[in-house]
């Protein structure tokens, strides 16, 4: 059976670890040549780097390339995309998914840490956004997904910067899937239907809170990552991992 993206090439923003990573793997897997962009290049206090995600993809008999990315950076967002295409010839499915969590309520929130989440989680997405819908213009179409969360809608829950940042994200998006309709560019937020508990999720989150029930392994962002990039009909929407793939 031929590989349902073989001859595509994906780029993947935030792909160092955690559901990044998974979805780059998914999509190798699925036949895709994929630019493993984020800014991770060595090992830090969060494991999992650009060069050991794509030499697992190369391992395991896919084409990938790690790509150094700083998504708060324009001219780094650029060359990356650059370096991408000057790879592979261009780019066809895009997955805009570096992030950084802050779960504080808003009273103790320290602005850094309010605006590094917008400009993360945002700007970042703008950045990269804007950077790649050229190359899938030329390629005649494509697919732009944005990874957010199901925490967008628990308002409630209260509030804190990283659901606000990924709520713009969705608003950005299911705007965007209108203006790039004609491009036949696919546009769509994806979330976890549960909670992936990632690296960095580890780290700023407090995993032991989380209910087995409630735990979703990131393999499952990767196999409704590449079903979304594998039909193109859907677009202008927000999609939860599991009811996707159950559709």
């Amino acid at each position: 059976m031929t590989a349902p993206l073989a001859g595509k090439v994906a780029f993947v923003a935030g792909a160092s670890r955690g559901i990044g990573a998974a979805i780059a793997v998914a999509l190798a897997e699925a036949g895709a040549a994929v630019a493993v962009a984020a800014r991770s290049t060595s090992e830090g206090k969060v494991p999992g780097t650009i060069h050991s995600v794509a030499a697992a993809i190369t391992a395991d008999g896919g084409i990938a390339r790690a790509v150094n990315c700083d998504v708060t950076s324009e001219n780094s967002v650029r060359a990356a995309v650059e370096t991408t295409v000057a790879e592979f010839g261009g780019i066809d499915v895009a997955i805009a998914n570096a992030g950084v969590l802050w779960l504080g309520p808003v009273e103790t929130t320290p602005l850094k840490r309010w605006q590094l989440c917008l400009d993360v989680n945002l700007t970042g997405v703008f950045l990269v956004t804007r950077a790649v819908i050229p190359h899938l213009r030329t390629r005649g179409g494509g697919a732009l997904m944005a990874v957010t969360t199901s925490g967008v809608g628990m308002t409630d829950r209260g509030a804190n910067a990283y659901w606000v940042s990924k709520a713009a994200v969705e608003r950005l998006y299911l705007g965007l899937a209108a203006d790039l309709a004609d491009d036949h560019i696919a546009v769509n937020c994806l979330a976890p239907s549960g909670v992936v508990l990632t690296e960095g999720w580890q780290v700023a989150g407090d995993a032991r809170a989380i209910p087995a029930d409630m735990v979703e392994a990131p393999e499952v962002m990767g196999r409704a990552a590449v079903a979304l990039a594998t039909h193109h009909s859907i677009t202008g929407t927000v999609q939860r991992s599991q009811s996707l793939l159950l559709a």
